[in-house]
């Protein structure tokens, strides 16, 4: 468990009995999702070792931030690679510190990991993110391609 001095915000991992309001956050981020499609997700995610850290009040009943996180061993690089999947905060929680305190909170994870690069993905469309992340430190370095591989209309994503 992280306490962010700044703000008195608890950063800790993201846990199954979570689902209900990480949900809630994925729709703010515009990803809505059915909590039974999220709960067998989440499950899938535990299993495959990956993690995702949330910020609370230190007495709150509500999730006020999210992060997953992903650690990729690479042969290019002297260690792996951390990435920032997914990131939100609570709109009525931001400008308290709370997005950097979770990217912080990100980068001691990922070196936890040995991993030696920290990347964030972020949609080309969330300009206001991206001045985030640069206020952050990051730098836009490259390009991402992607493909969607489920040819099912309507499936879940």
């Amino acid at each position: 468990m992280t306490l962010s001095p700044a703000s008195r915000i608890v950063i800790r991992a993201a846990r199954r009995t979570d689902v209900a309001e990480i949900g809630r956050l994925f729709a703010i981020l515009g990803y809505p999702m059915e909590e039974e499609v999220l709960d067998r997700r989440f499950a899938a995610f535990e299993s495959a070792g990956e993690s995702a850290l949330v910020a609370e009040e230190p007495e709150g009943t509500s999730l006020i931030g999210l992060a997953t996180l992903h650690a990729t061993p690479v042969l290019h690089r002297a260690g792996g690679v951390g990435r920032v999947t997914a990131l939100v905060v609570d709109p009525s929680a931001r400008g308290r510190g709370i997005g950097r305190a979770l990217m912080t909170a990100a980068e001691e994870w990922a070196v936890a990991r040995d991993c030696v690069l920290m990347e964030v993905t972020s949609n080309r469309r969330r300009l206001d993110a991206h001045q985030f992340y640069e206020r952050c430190g990051y730098t836009a370095t490259s390009f991402r391609f992607a493909r969607d591989l489920d040819p099912r209309p309507g499936a879940e994503r």
